[in-house]
């Protein structure tokens, strides 16, 4: 485990804030005499198949399978990083919507904002792992015999995520820092999204908080403080009313 704010703890309590994930802008409308929807519709969105990226490169893939294993390792309360699928829900939203940086302003001026207001910077999430993994094995080919990140040692890897963390490694243009921090982020989302998303794989993060998933109700169970949830968690493309629309 690499830094404090890596511990298991500090992954749980991060659970709380995984909201829900990027949604499409609408325009407003005005509706009068009639509902607005349409009955026994639904918007799911389109399940993540595992084994194919739609984004990353085969060494872009390996590289943050090896980032989140190493973010989230496996132990006695769950798999890690890479077998719950972390890298499959990343390269889907690499992808889509959040890749591209749909909806935002993108025009400049460019400058490094404040820890509030984010990241600034011309490039879109998708264009900042691309460039970022491409320094960081270069780092690697030059440290470590011509052996990518993805093929160094554990506790290598660990010592340059912590470098990354602290902002000290140099990748020669990209921010580490922020790339450090772009990535837990997404770890963390992909550790704990529903799994038609692509990452937590047999809803391991799910059942490692006791999360009920997508159950329509569980009110009985509510108010029981302290008690963890007798039943199995369900995901969207295992629930019964919903299959057919996956």
């Amino acid at each position: 485990m690499v830094g404090h704010i890596l511990s298991r703890r500090h992954l749980l309590s991060s659970a709380a804030l995984i909201a829900a994930l990027y949604s499409s802008s609408a325009s407003a409308a005005a509706i009068s005499g009639q509902l607005p929807w349409q009955p026994d519709t639904n918007a799911m969105p389109p399940q993540v198949k595992p084994g194919t990226w739609a984004y990353f490169t085969p060494d872009e893939a390996a590289a943050v399978e090896a980032l989140a294993d190493r973010l989230i390792p496996a132990d006695e309360l769950s798999p890690g990083g890479k077998d719950v699928g972390v890298a499959a829900y990343i390269d889907a939203q690499l992808a889509g919507d959040f890749g591209k940086d749909t909806g935002l302003y993108m025009q400049p001026p460019f400058a490094d904002g404040l820890p509030g207001q984010g990241f600034q910077s011309a490039l879109t999430p998708a264009a900042r792992y691309r460039k970022s993994i491409a320094a960081l094995n270069d780092y690697c080919r030059k440290a470590y015999l011509g052996k990518v990140f993805a093929d160094i040692p554990a506790a290598d890897q660990d010592q340059i995520i912590s470098k990354m963390e602290a902002g000290t490694l140099s990748l020669g243009g990209p921010n580490s820092k922020a790339f450090f921090q772009l990535v837990w982020q997404n770890t963390k989302e992909g550790f704990f999204a529903d799994p038609i998303y692509g990452g937590n794989r047999g809803m391991a993060g799910w059942k490692m908080i006791g999360f009920p998933g997508a159950r329509y109700d569980y009110r009985d169970w509510v108010e029981k403080h302290n008690q963890p949830y007798p039943l199995p968690p369900v995901g969207m493309a295992d629930h019964p009313d919903w299959k057919s629309h996956v």
